[in-house]
């Protein structure tokens, strides 16, 4: 009975530290900070392979201190069936940013946003 308690404990200890960038607007806010702070390990990891690659490309331009403060915000979030869409704000930029995001690998990942996306806003 005990082994069993102890192997539950561990159990929902390790699901709750896997799952810390669940929602959309988490996974905007991540990868945000991290491209704007040159993260490249955790900016890959949120980001689908076009999505890397396009910010990627345009890193070095924006990098700020790591120690700087984001100031993050959410102005708007939309479902579209298998895409959701953040609007944005940070102190970085004076312009709000928009990230669209797919579910790849259980996980929401920022995607490339072409011209022609739409999307809610």
């Amino acid at each position: 009975m005990k082994n069993v308690v102890i192997f539950s404990v561990v159990l929902l200890l390790i699901s709750c530290s896997e799952h810390k960038h669940g929602s959309p607007s988490e996974t905007a806010k991540v990868v945000a900070e991290s491209f704007y702070h040159g993260d490249e390990a955790t900016l890959k990891k949120y980001t689908t392979a076009e999505g890397f690659s396009n910010l990627h490309g345009i890193q070095a331009l924006f990098i700020e201190n790591e120690h700087s403060e984001s100031n993050f915000s959410i102005i708007s979030e939309a479902m579209d069936g298998e895409f959701a869409w953040v609007k944005y704000t940070t102190s970085y930029d004076p312009k709000p940013g928009v990230f669209k995001l797919v579910k790849e690998d259980g996980l929401w990942k920022v995607t490339h946003n072409i011209p022609s996306d739409k999307g809610p806003f």
